[in-house]
């Protein structure tokens, strides 16, 4: 593998598991290097859960240099004490890529489905659907908070990709003529 143009690390947060993958974007590839879930399921001190998250975030960070981490925001949810909690797993997992001066970007769930799938109402199952299309050589993990993490990193690369030097844009159609390479189908 070339030296990539960027390396991002895409996070699932949670406090049962903790999805998460590392992508390396070249300039005509993407390359997973890392696609897996941290169970926190066995751990019943919710702080120490949290310090695991901190923990592999940060051992991630320091084993595979990530320029940008991407993390899954907050939903709003009926269960105040579930989001309070989620809250607290995404809160450590950005903290560690503070601790390492990484650059963090959130990006909602209705938008990173919207990015991978072209609907923002997708389902997990569609999500993972659509990542294993755009990576047909690799065989991802059936684990749905693995192929969100996969999503969370993509989003991010789609959302950040380069964009054309000429900017003076008329309109919608003249940048989508200049930027078809940036258009997820």
């Amino acid at each position: 593998m070339a030296n990539p143009d960027n390396i991002i690390i895409g996070i699932d947060p949670g406090t049962r598991i903790m999805g998460y993958a590392i992508i390396s974007v070249n300039k005509k590839s993407i390359d997973i290097l890392e696609i897996d879930v941290v169970n926190l399921e066995k751990i019943k001190d919710h702080p120490l859960k949290l310090k695991k998250i901190f923990e592999t975030t940060l051992g991630l960070i320091d084993q595979f240099h990530p320029d940008e981490l991407a993390i899954e925001a907050q939903f709003f949810g009926k269960n105040v004490q579930s989001m309070l909690k989620l809250g607290r797993a995404q809160g450590v997992a950005i903290a560690a890529a503070l601790y390492r001066t990484i650059p963090i970007y959130e990006y909602s769930p209705r938008k990173i489905k919207q990015s991978i799938c072209g609907n923002g109402n997708a389902s997990k199952e569609q999500v993972a659907a659509m990542l294993q299309s755009i990576f047909i050589k690799t065989r991802l993990p059936l684990l749905l908070d693995a192929t969100d993490g996969l999503a969370v990193a993509m989003c991010h690369h789609y959302q950040n990709g380069p964009v054309k030097a000429d900017s003076n844009f008329k309109n919608w159609s003249s940048f989508l003529s200049k930027n078809s390479d940036r258009i997820v189908k």
